[in-house]
C-alpha cells in the first residue's frame, strides 16, 4: 500500500504531436502539504485538470484510496472530496461572498426540497443556518469574514482568491488542490493562506496539492515537494532537497 489519498500512476496526456506529461508519477498522503513546481508549460495544470476529472489522460491511472476514479466525473469526484481551486478565478460574481461560500454546502441538499424551501419547514430552515454559520467560520478564518454581504464581482484579486479558497473548504475537503493559490495576495494574506493550509492538513487531515511559483510560500507550508519538467518528474523531496538539486536550479530557480 502507497500510503497516498490521491495518486497517479504513469500519466500521459498528449496535445496531437505534443506530449504534456510524459508518464507522471504522483502521491498526496493524508495530513500532507504537497508541492507542484516547474517552469511554465511544465504540465502542472494539465496534471490538475487530469486528476480533477476536467481531462482525461491519454494513458495511466489515477486512484482515490486505491480505488481506480479515472472514469469517474468531476461532480462524482467533487462529491467524494476532492475540491479545486483555478488559477483564473471562477466565482459567481452576482452573488455575495456569503452566498459563493454557501453554494458549496447546498449539493448535500436543503431537507425536503422545493416544497420545504417554499413551505420553511423547520428543518430546512435549520440546514439553512448550519450552513451559514459554517460560511462565517470559514470567511473569518480566511481573514474575509468582513465581506460576507459583498459582491464577489467587485473583489481585488488577491480578497477574491481568498473566497475560492473558503468556497473550497467551506464543506470539509479530503483533498485539496490549489492552483497558485498565493498569486495576487497581499503579505498578510499569505500568511493567512498558509494558516489556513497547515491547519486543514495537520487539524483535519486533508491532503493538499499546491501548484505555485512562490517559492518561498511552497517553503513555508510544503513538507514535500515534487517539480515537474518538461511533462516529467524532475526531483522530489524536502523544499531544502529541492532547492539544493542542480538539475531544479538549472531549470526552474535560474541558476547552475
Amino acid at each position: 500500500m502507497s500510503g497516498f489519498v490521491l495518486e497517479a500512476r504513469g500519466v500521459v496526456v498528449r496535445f496531437g504531436g505534443v506530449t504534456a506529461l510524459g508518464g507522471v508519477d504522483l502521491g498526496v498522503r493524508a495530513g500532507e502539504v504537497c508541492g507542484l513546481i516547474g517552469p511554465n508549460g511544465a504540465g502542472k495544470t494539465t496534471l490538475f485538470d487530469v486528476l480533477s476529472g476536467i481531462r482525461r489522460p491519454d494513458r495511466g491511472r489515477l486512484l482515490l484510496d486505491g480505488v481506480d476514479i479515472g472514469r469517474r466525473s468531476p461532480v462524482w469526484r467533487a462529491r467524494h472530496g476532492m475540491r479545486r481551486t483555478f488559477q483564473r478565478q471562477q466565482l459567481f460574481g452576482q452573488l455575495s461572498v456569503a452566498d459563493n461560500v454557501l453554494v458549496a454546502q447546498e449539493w448535500r441538499g436543503g431537507g425536503g426540497g422545493l416544497a420545504a424551501d417554499l413551505l420553511a419547514r423547520p428543518g430546512r430552515r435549520a440546514r439553512e443556518r448550519a450552513r451559514r454559520a459554517r460560511g462565517e467560520e470559514v470567511l473569518a478564518d480566511c481573514g474575509i469574514g468582513d465581506l460576507g454581504a459583498s459582491y464577489a464581482g467587485g473583489l481585488p484579486v488577491g480578497q477574491a482568491r481568498m473566497v475560492e479558497v473558503a468556497r473550497a473548504v467551506a464543506d470539509p475537503p479530503r483533498v485539496l488542490l490549489l492552483d497558485e493559490p498565493a498569486s495576487g495576495l497581499s503579505g498578510p494574506e499569505r500568511a493567512r493562506l498558509a494558516q489556513v493550509v497547515r491547519r486543514l492538513a495537520e487539524e483535519e487531515g486533508c491532503a493538499v496539492l499546491l501548484v505555485e511559483h512562490d517559492v518561498a510560500f511552497v517553503t513555508a507550508v510544503c513538507a514535500r515537494v515534487v517539480v515537474l519538467d518538461l511533462g516529467a518528474v524532475l526531483a522530489e523531496g524536502t523544499p531544502a532537497e529541492v532547492r539544493a538539486d542542480p538539475r531544479v536550479r538549472e531549470a526552474y530557480l535560474g541558476t547552475a
